[in-house]
């Protein structure tokens, strides 16, 4: 079980937008910048699904100057408690997760609104493993921020990895403990070349999500969202905008 999961108030998930994925149609939350415009950053939701925690981090992402798409894994449902979540979170084929995360990818890079020819993808704790897994799979992502990722299982082959990689990771959490990351920086560096740059904070797993009090470290979640703008801004506005 993952450190220090508590339950969520009921809700729905939050959605305001459909796309194609492989298997038809996706669903997920749009968030614009008031500029109109702005690089593409897809928003990988944690166990909890599509929540108002994530829903809020598109839009603080769009009143940064990004165009944020958080795509809706588990189809329309949110978990209530931490048992429920670990069993939505088994339920995911990781296979069936990447092809709609790489449909969210076509869709914002196919939008008007989005500059550009790659996106950013930034997750937390399930959706931090599949910003690395979506990474290796599809490169049109060009910029990485897991936030205490967990990759269940073996560690994906990340050989067709061509992003850069920021990552955030809680020096207390037992969930993805720090030295696990040594592996997971070997991996990485070793199968695609690309040297990730991993910062360790004070704190547990999950300290960036401000709905749960006793997990949310302030001062980490702060100086995380700094780094995370000025990389994605520097990773993503570099790279031009190579559509036609």
């Amino acid at each position: 079980m993952i450190q220090g999961a508590s339950p969520v108030s009921a809700q729905h998930a939050r959605q305001n937008l459909s796309f194609p994925s492989a298997e038809g149609t996706a669903y997920g939350y749009l968030a614009l910048p008031d500029s109109g415009s702005g690089p593409g950053v897809i928003v990988i939701q944690e166990w909890w699904g599509l929540t108002d925690h994530i829903a809020d981090v598109a839009d603080r992402f769009a009143r940064a100057g990004f165009v944020a798409l958080a795509p809706d894994l588990y189809g329309g449902r949110t978990a209530h408690d931490s048992d429920e979540a670990a069993r939505m979170m088994s339920e995911l084929p990781t296979g069936h997760a990447v092809e709609l995360l790489s449909g969210a990818v076509t869709q914002l890079l196919a939008r008007d609104e989005v500059t550009g020819s790659q996106v950013g993808a930034v997750g937390f704790c399930m959706g931090g493993g599949f910003v690395l897994t979506l990474a290796a799979h599809d490169p049109k992502v060009g910029a990485a921020v897991p936030f205490y990722g967990v990759i269940p299982g073996p560690l994906p082959d990340f050989s067709g990895l061509r992003a850069e990689v920021l990552g955030h990771y809680g020096e207390r959490d037992t969930t993805v403990p720090p030295e696990s990351l040594d592996e997971l920086r070997s991996a990485i560096e070793r199968q695609s070349g690309t040297v990730p740059v991993f910062h360790l904070y004070p704190a547990g797993h999950a300290f960036f999500n401000d709905r749960r009090p006793e997990a949310h470290d302030a001062g980490a979640a702060a100086l995380a969202w700094d780094r995370t703008l000025s990389f994605l801004h520097t990773a993503l506005d570099s790279a031009g905008d190579g559509r036609p």
